[in-house]
């Protein structure tokens, strides 16, 4: 895999894992348009991690402040002090990665196979649409007002994200406004919801190549695309948190619909 490839791919998946889009189908979608052919076994993987990890990092940099504040409060029985909402908050986010984390774990051979153009594109209009019915709702609920009930329904929804295509922002955020959250609030939860998932599958995919031969020249592909991910990372979360103040989620409602018809046309012209 060329370097530009790696680096265009990593802005596409940094982009792409926090606007509620959906990265795995961009990622399908942009290796279709370009041809680029995915590289074979242990490469594909390791290139994952390398990219995930990386969008990890820039969401990380974004969200130190809330990570820190709740990560503190959830620990805080170890220096013997009690355990206040934000502690419980804390842990909330973190069992809401465990839908997700059992449906990765049984069902990865079925998600990896799950890259079909067409499923790809009804998704992104289906779950587009859920997107725009959930954030008409009224709602009032604040971050403080996170409870274990919603830990794990929006957990559910992280665990429907695994189809390429339906987006765990964009699920997340569906269920989140479902459930009353305040757009705001329903960002900055789902987004630190989506960190224990993408640290855990990209442990769980390290484990996968503990033992494999990874070759000294593509260490500058998999470090070229995980720094990409990590800016655009970054400024995704970035662009999100500050587009969701003044208006709603529709733009990107609009844009799935727009590119899942798109793709539903081009296929059969084998354009894609």
């Amino acid at each position: 895999m060329p370097i530009y490839h790696a680096i265009i791919l990593g802005i596409v998946q940094g982009l792409t894992e926090f606007f509620p889009v959906s990265s795995s189908a961009h990622l399908e979608i942009t290796r279709a348009a370009f041809g680029w052919q995915q590289l074979d076994g242990d490469l594909e993987t390791f290139f994952d991690v390398a990219v995930h990890l990386g969008t990890l990092l820039g969401a990380i940099i974004y969200l130190r402040a809330d990570i820190v504040r709740y990560a503190k409060a959830a620990l805080a029985p170890l220096r013997h002090q009690p355990l206040n909402q934000e502690g419980r908050i804390g842990w909330f986010l973190m069992l809401s990665a465990v839908p997700a984390g059992l449906v990765g774990v049984f069902f990865a051979s079925s998600i990896n196979n799950a890259d079909n153009l067409t499923v790809i594109a009804l998704a992104l209009i289906v779950f587009g649409l859920l997107l725009a019915f959930a954030d008409g709702r009224q709602a009032s609920r604040g971050q403080g007002d996170f409870r274990l009930a919603d830990s794990l329904l929006i957990g559910l929804g992280q665990a429907l994200a695994l189809q390429p295509g339906v987006s765990r922002s964009g699920a997340t955020l569906s269920v989140a406004r479902f459930l009353g959250f305040e757009r705001d609030a329903a960002a900055r939860l789902v987004f630190l919801m989506s960190l224990p998932v993408i640290a855990g599958a990209g442990v769980f995919a390290f484990l996968g190549l503990l033992g494999s031969e990874i070759s000294r020249s593509f260490w500058a592909v998999f470090v070229s695309g995980a720094t990409a991910a990590a800016i655009t990372g970054f400024f995704a979360v970035w662009v999100t948190m500050r587009l969701i103040q003044a208006r709603s989620f529709m733009v990107f409602v609009w844009y799935r619909i727009v590119l899942g018809f798109a793709i539903l046309g081009l296929l059969p012209a084998g354009w894609l």
